[in-house]
Parts: structure tokens; sequence; C-alpha cells
């Protein structure tokens, strides 16, 4: 195949994966799951491993390492199991319909490339999302005065360059352009049979950068750290109305439009990677994510003022660790496994209704096929245990929700593929 038509089509995967979104996970709801091998190491080794394209976002820094032009692209299917259960102190006008799951089943992509420009200098893209949430609760659950609907999702476009600085030493950075859409629905007390619906919805574009460093001190040995910038996405919407009635319909009449805007956390990763001998490597991770400055805003109405639509949520910074190995069963299967820790950017007394996060532990099981010298194929699989996540919130509108979201859970499940050329 003429490398003009390899570009060609490798150019138009590209694009096509800009379409699937990504789904929430427990710890926040920015991922480290993006349709990579790294989902079979729990992400262990994630800025220092730089063996394949999608190095691009994980440490720029690591395309130097690789040589000539080489292309992945991997699909994920996400399932979420996020149930909602009411105890006795929630309102008892507001029924007894626990939601039903949350979450469910959601796919994605990530597709990346590198080229090799020269003995020192390479470039990569990707596009991929490692920031989004994705919920819907039944229509008439004891929560929908809070939340009913929440579709928050950011998709990013990664070009990237890194240079190889001495013999030891790489550098690299890239753009983050994300382009983020959001589409929330609450419903609403308006006095008349059935409920009333506000819905907010707006899609921007936010920028932001990415960074990273890599040690090499000997083959087989690398050390990373690479820095995610903060994003901002201006999101602006008014908010729509239907079935609200005569009343409902005069006291909500002529919206205001509300400032929705939200930081996606900037982040820091330090990772390891050595290998043992010929058949065993470990990996390693600690992480930073700047939560404090999430700017999440939770939609709700409690009066006819259109200020009391929004407000800021308290989180918190959190913390990530993981370990990994890698054993080459043979020249042609390499297996993966890994273990990883991340708290909780949100404590029990300030978690909502719309953002159920929480800890999470995550385990993480791979395989990769060197189908032939150009080609290798890769699984992936992850569990990950959020545990109970209790949520209390009150308001003598919109009625008292108490209860948790208990024994909630993921699992990830990843094709991918591998080409050089």
């Amino acid at each position: 195949m003429k490398h003009t038509t390899k570009l060609t089509i490798i150019g138009s995967a590209l694009a096509c994966g800009a379409i699937l979104p990504q789904s929430s996970q427990a710890g926040g709801i920015q991922l480290y799951e993006i349709a990579t091998p790294d989902v079979g190491l729990a992400s262990a080794g994630y800025a220092a491993r730089a063996l394949d394209a999608s190095t691009v976002f994980k440490n720029p820094a690591g395309l130097s390492l690789l040589p000539g032009s080489q292309f992945q692209g991997g699909l994920q299917l996400t399932y979420g199991s996020v149930n909602f259960s009411r105890d006795g102190s929630t309102s008892r006008w507001l029924g007894d319909n626990n939601g039903g799951n949350a979450i469910g089943a959601l796919p994605a992509a990530g597709l990346f490339f590198s080229q090799q420009l020269s003995d020192r200098v390479a470039v990569g893209f990707g596009t991929f999302s490692y920031f989004g949430l994705a919920e819907k609760f039944d229509d008439n659950w004891v929560g929908r005065y809070y939340a009913q609907k929440n579709v928050l999702l950011g998709m990013s476009l990664m070009p990237a360059v890194s240079f190889k600085a001495t013999e030891w030493l790489y550098i690299g950075a890239g753009l983050n352009a994300m382009y983020g859409y959001m589409d929330s629905e609450v419903a609403i007390r308006t006095g008349a049979p059935g409920d009333g619906l506000m819905e907010l919805k707006d899609e921007t574009w936010g920028f932001g950068a990415n960074a990273g460093v890599m040690i090499e001190p000997r083959p087989g040995t690398r050390f990373g750290v690479t820095y995610l910038s903060p994003v901002k996405l201006d999101f602006q919407a008014t908010p729509a109305f239907s079935n609200l009635g005569p009343l409902g319909g005069a006291i909500f009449a002529n919206p205001s439009q509300l400032d929705l805007g939200l930081t996606v956390p900037q982040s820091v990763m330090l990772s390891g990677y050595h290998e043992l001998s010929r058949k065993w490597a470990i990996l390693a991770n600690v992480g930073w994510q700047n939560w404090s400055q999430f700017g999440k805003v939770d939609v709700g109405v409690d009066s006819a003022n259109p200020s009391s639509l929004t407000k800021n949520l308290n989180y918190d910074d959190t913390w990530h660790g993981a370990i990994g190995a890698q054993y080459r069963a043979s020249e042609k299967w390499l297996l993966s496994t890994g273990f990883a820790y991340d708290s909780s950017a949100v404590s029990d007394a300030n978690r909502t209704l719309s953002l159920p996060m929480g800890q999470a532990y995550r385990l993480g099981l791979g395989a990769q096929w060197q189908v032939s010298k150009a080609i290798s194929l890769g699984a992936g699989y992850e569990f990950m245990w959020a545990g109970d996540m209790p949520v209390t919130q009150d308001s003598a509108y919109r009625g008292r929700v108490s209860g948790g979201f208990n024994d909630s859970w993921f699992s990830f499940f990843d094709l991918n593929l591998t080409w050089k050329f």
C-alpha cells in the first residue's frame, strides 16, 4: 500500500473518532481509559511506557522513542452500574422510584498517529475523550427535581511534537483543543398534573496544553512526568421549559441566560517503567488532579428567581496511585495487569445526585498479540469499584432525597490495534 494511501486511511479514522462519547467514572469524570492498552494495566506506567502512539496524550515526550510511522486505534465499551437507593428520611410525596441504573452501556474510541521526522524530532496527533459524564434516571424517580438527565462531554483533538534533547532526555508538548457539549434536564414542580421540565443545552470549544519530560537512563528503564493544563469550557444557556401549565408558564416566563462555565481540572502524572528481565517489566504511577477548581454547577429550580438555578459545588483535589506488571509469555504474546486507587473528589456531605462521584479502585488485565512485524492486536478489561456513595439533598420546594448509590461499579472492555509502517 502506498504511503499516501495509508495516511489517507489514518486521517479518515482519526476524524471518525470524534463522534463517540465517553463515560463517567466514580473517582471524578476525568478518565484514564481512552481505548488503549493501558486499560489492561489499570493505567500503571501511564507517562513512562511510550510503547505506542497514544503517548501523544499520556506523555508527548515519548513520541521521539517511536521509530517510523505508527497508528493506534481502539474501541471501548463501558458498562456502569450506578443505582440509587432511598432511605426512610426521603420525602414521602416524592414516591418510591429509585431511578434505575443511571449509566448502563456507553461506547468510546481513541485514535492516535505518530511520525518520526528525524533522529531527534517526532510529531503526533490524537482524537479521544478523557473527560465526560452521561447519565439518565427514570422520569418519575425520587430525585427528579435535582437531576433527570446529565450529559457532559469533552472531545479532544491534540497535535503534539517531541524533541530528543540528549541521548537520555526527551521533551514534548501538545495543544489540547477540546469540544465541549452539555445537555442537562431537571423536572419542575408546577402544581398541575405531571411535572414540568427544564433543559439547558450548549456546546463550546476550550483550549489547553499538554507537556511532558521523559528520562531514559538506560535501555528498558524510563521515568516520565506529564502536565495537563486546565481547560475552560464557557457554557451558556437559556433555560427551555415545557409542560409548565398556565401558572408555571407565567412564573418562568422570559428566563435569563445562565453562565454555566466549568474548568476541566489540570493534572500531573509521574510514572516509571523498568524491565527486570527480557520477560518481566514493572510499572508505577503517582498523580494529582486539581478538582478544587472544577466549576461544574448543579442545576435545579427552587423559585422563580433565575439566579437560584445554579450554584458552585465544593470539590477536593484528588490523588492517584498505580502499580502494574507486564510478562512476555512468548515473542508473540505480552500479558499485563495493574491495580490503581483514586481518592474522592467530593466528601459525603457535598455529594450531589447529579454527580455521584467517590473514591475508585481499579484492577486491569490485558493481552497483546504480535500478529506480524507491523501489526499487533490487543484486548483489555478493567473493573472499577466505587462502592457506596451516600447522598442527602434537602429543599422545601424540591423535597428531601436521602440515601445512596450503593455497590457502584464500572467495567471497561477494550480492543485495540497498532500498525507500524
